[in-house]
């Protein structure tokens, strides 16, 4: 008899900006669980450069698409706690990730090993970055708007324009 039981998901990330690398994960995401949440770390030691409500904000308008095509139910919270903390308050019971290069290997394959020693009854799962989003960065993006470059093709509109007003542009 299956498992009446949703399967909850949940993608973590700081999300400063959400990139169009990221939505790629997302969709993928949405289309293995019944219900996907993004949790959107607060991470003030990273000296975001859209706050918190922000950054849900452009998360929220950006998975509506998504989660209409996917069919899955897609939230978006904040948190401020351990990831496996915020995953478990959300019922989840797999946690995604996305890999771009060999470096994001080496710094996921620790926070597995952490977050499985501190909850062994969720699952980690490693979506690999598809071949146009692999070079984007949240980091670089904001890199090349501070310098007057066109993030256009980096991130969807509704979070450019966002990213932009914040750097007075």
């Amino acid at each position: 008899m299956p498992d009446a039981t949703p399967r909850t998901g949940f993608y973590p990330g700081t999300f400063d900006p959400v990139t169009n690398g990221h939505l790629d994960i997302i969709e993928r995401a949405a289309r293995l669980v019944d219900r996907l949440v993004i949790g959107v770390a607060e991470n003030i030691g990273k000296q975001p450069l859209l706050p918190l409500d922000e950054r849900i904000l452009c998360l929220t308008t950006e998975v509506r698409g998504l989660a209409r095509r996917t069919g899955t139910t897609i939230d978006v919270i904040g948190f401020g706690n351990l990831l496996i903390h915020a995953a478990r308050s959300q019922g989840a019971t797999v946690i995604v990730r996305g890999l771009r290069v060999v470096a994001d290997f080496d710094y996921e394959m620790q926070m597995f090993g952490m977050n499985h020693h501190l909850a062994p009854d969720i699952e980690t799962i490693f979506l690999m970055a598809n071949e146009r989003s692999q070079y984007i960065s949240s980091r670089l993006v904001k890199e090349v708007a501070r310098m007057g470059g066109d993030i256009a093709g980096f991130v969807p509109p509704f979070t450019r324009r966002h990213v932009l007003a914040r750097l007075g542009g």
